[in-house]
């Protein structure tokens, strides 16, 4: 049994997003590749959320006050200000920030990003699950001290042959419910590895509410087993408290820009989550060398109008289920 899901609640005032108010304008941009099948994207009238996107120090800033983790230097830009002037070409309004491995367990530039615009911007830390234990007083910090709202898993930092379902997993899991934080899973080899844990998770702890990073990496199946995959993505909408990702979509379709391949897999989706329980994110700073950020955000509005998504849903996911998780309504 998928268990009762129980809304969020926090220790402390929960951070807003900006109230509604008059949309950005802008244009669809025009492309040698969709020039002929070009559809005109209009501005939505509500305000856009992204759902899912990373910042790093510049490298000045690495040098004297938010070194990089060792290891995960990055290769492109990511600086904040670089991500506001992108969000306000695109018409973005405001958007989750999802801690990089980048600075691994060091969430001090996150979280002066926060404390700087805490009416555009909601942040997701990086859980730590360290055997001795110490990441579970470090999400108690991150959320009560810091005002993150959300807890990323990323199984690939699990000591070698431990799963998420191990003690220090399960500890941190239920504090994350305790908390009225989500938990994101990242499952980038695959989420067939991880199907069973997040199931045992969510089924022992129904109150912690999940959230699946980027379809939980399911392309459009072309084999049983990827097909197996994105059949495990939609047995999971049987639990009531777990929301999807539609996100990274370059790292998703076998296509170019505008990605139409995923066309079917948003279908799927939205008839087993419903739209209530998807939202859309770009994947920045990665997705600017790929489409850039502006298409990453009319690429939703273009593959849902191919479905002739209802303009309903098309809000739901372009902003309003994110905010609905992260304010206090």
């Amino acid at each position: 049994m998928a268990g009762t899901f129980r809304p969020l609640t926090s220790l402390r005032p929960l951070t807003r997003f900006p109230a509604i108010s008059t949309p950005h304008k802008f244009q669809h941009q025009r492309t040698k590749a969709n020039m002929a099948k070009e559809t005109r994207i209009v501005s939505p009238p509500y305000k856009t959320v992204d759902s899912h996107l990373h910042i790093w120090a510049s490298p000045e800033e690495a040098v004297n006050k938010y070194p990089y983790s060792p290891g995960h230097e990055p290769t492109i830009s990511g600086h904040v200000d670089f991500l506001l002037q992108c969000m306000e070409e695109a018409g973005v309004d405001g958007a989750l920030i999802v801690q990089p491995i980048n600075h691994m367990f060091d969430h001090s530039l996150v979280a002066s990003v926060l404390k700087k615009h805490p009416s555009k911007f909601v942040g997701c830390c990086l859980a730590n699950p360290a055997q001795d234990g110490t990441g579970i007083k470090q999400l108690e910090h991150l959320v009560q001290k810091d005002g993150f709202r959300a807890v990323r898993f990323n199984p690939y930092l699990w000591p070698s042959g431990e799963k998420m379902t191990n003690n220090i997993g399960k500890a941190l899991f239920s504090k994350a419910g305790e908390l009225g934080v989500p938990v994101g899973f990242m499952c980038m080899k695959g989420l067939s590895l991880h199907f069973s844990e997040i199931e045992e998770l969510s089924s022992e702890f129904p109150s912690t509410v999940v959230i699946l990073d980027h379809l939980g990496f399911c392309k459009p199946p072309l084999n049983g087993e990827e097909r197996e995959a994105f059949s495990q993505l939609l047995k999971l909408s049987s639990f009531p408290q777990i929301y999807v990702k539609f996100s990274a979509l370059f790292r998703l379709s076998r296509k170019p820009y505008p990605y139409e391949d995923l066309s079917d897999l948003l279908s799927q989706v939205i008839s087993s989550y419903s739209a209530r329980r998807i939202m859309w994110g770009s994947d920045f700073p990665f997705v600017i060398h790929e489409c850039g950020y502006k298409k990453a955000k009319e690429a939703v509005l273009h593959i849902a109008s191919q479905l002739s998504v209802s303009a309903s849903d098309l809000e739901w996911i372009m902003g309003r289920t994110v905010k609905q998780l992260f304010e206090d309504s």
